[in-house]
């Protein structure tokens, strides 16, 4: 079958005056955010293309942006972790008509609810895992000193409940450089999650993929709630090592089952996190491009987007990584990528449906249009989104 047509943006956004570095949509893909290297924060409204909110939340550039109930959290290389309230939406005479005043854009306030210290050496973006309350949450960071080892915190108490995981016991407890002497370097990307165990228990599992090109899948021991240091209560349960450079990104699928990692080589790692044949747990595919710095799943998990040094997003089936187009509009470096949601009424993900833009009078063919969108940012400062076919006989 004969790859599709090269396609064009549907939209351009250019509201940042600096590199875009990081991306989020909501659940309901009303409002896409986005932070640059100066530390900026946009929030823009998926229907009218128009800002919402923006602000500077850190004095470096954005490690990484989440929305979630208690609040919009943002990470950045300032060595910070803060926690903002949810931008207010704009009034309906805005939404409506496809513009907005200068005046309906809003500040942010310049105060976050509350903020952590953390380590900011790695680049590693934090991981959120949403827990059975609406108001706390778990997020996995590099660890305080050494950036090969990982904590994870409670918010909002700014707790640390499991410290240095993935430290050795010949480990110095003060490393000289922060990179302890472990030979897998510092931890690039993380992904904490839970999983169901077949005697229907929920254990806490932290992926982290690090400098040295491998990744290692970690499982907690210790009774939920409780405290660990040192690493203690964290098991091994496989490593893994297919690239010859760093991990630059790694993506996991919505139901935590499989996850890909590119490099500035010209691979891409897949990774079972299921099984328990250790030949079948890794796949390494070899592309003629290397130079890639995101990655990104669709919520179905069968299609996943690459970002390229050269500014391309290259599309894969995630099942076979048979090519399924490439998108070329970026200059230079894409940094950032994700895909809209397929269910834009809020309930994946926990997250409340809301009474915002994903209203009744939203026209039904738009909102379709919307969870078809992938969106991706670039050194050039744009935004650009693409709305993309279902790609569904192709991915087989």
């Amino acid at each position: 079958m004969p790859l599709p047509a090269p396609a064009a943006p549907t939209h351009i956004l250019r509201a940042h005056p600096c590199p875009i570095s990081a991306l989020h949509i909501s659940n309901n893909n009303a409002r896409i955010y986005s932070g640059d290297s100066s530390g900026w924060v946009f929030v823009t409204s998926s229907k009218t293309l128009r800002t919402i909110s923006s602000w500077q939340a850190h004095a470096d550039s954005i490690l990484g942006i989440e929305e979630a109930e208690f609040g919009v959290i943002t990470h950045g290389r300032d060595n910070k972790l803060h926690v903002w309230p949810r931008p207010r939406e704009l009034p309906a005479s805005a939404q409506l008509g496809g513009s907005a005043a200068a005046t309906d854009v809003t500040t942010q306030s310049t105060e976050p609810l509350y903020s952590m210290d953390v380590n900011a050496l790695n680049y590693c973006r934090f991981s959120l895992l949403r827990t059975s309350g609406a108001s706390d949450a778990l997020v996995a960071l590099p660890n305080l000193v050494d950036s090969s080892c990982a904590d994870i915190w409670t918010i909002p108490a700014c707790e640390r409940l499991h410290a240095a995981i993935g430290k050795s016991k010949s480990a110095p407890t003060v490393p000289l450089d922060g990179r302890g002497d472990d030979k897998t370097g510092i931890i690039m990307s993380l992904h904490l999650f839970l999983y169901s165990t077949e005697l229907s228990r929920q254990e806490l599992r932290l992926l982290c993929a690090f400098e040295n090109g491998g990744i290692t899948l970690r499982h907690c021991t210790s009774p939920k709630g409780e405290k660990t240091v040192e690493g203690r209560n964290w098991d091994v349960l496989w490593t893994s090592k297919l690239h010859v450079e760093s991990i630059m990104a790694m993506g996991v699928t919505r139901d935590h089952c499989v996850a890909f990692t590119v490099s500035a080589d010209h691979l891409i790692g897949r990774y079972d996190l299921n099984t328990d044949d250790e030949e079948k747990r890794s796949t390494v595919y070899r592309t003629k491009h290397p130079g890639n710095g995101c990655v990104a799943l669709r919520d179905d998990g069968r299609v996943c987007a690459v970002g390229g040094w050269d500014g391309s997003i290259r599309l894969y089936s995630t099942k076979s990584l048979k090519p399924l187009g490439t998108l070329r509009y970026h200059k230079t470096g894409c940094q950032a990528i994700l895909f809209a949601h397929p269910h834009s009424d809020g309930s994946a993900g926990g997250m409340p449906a809301e009474s915002d833009e994903s209203n009744d009078s939203d026209d039904e063919a738009d909102m379709a249009d919307r969870q078809r969108w992938v969106i991706a940012g670039g050194k050039d400062s744009r935004l650009s989104i693409w709305s993309l076919a279902s790609f569904v006989k192709a991915e087989s």
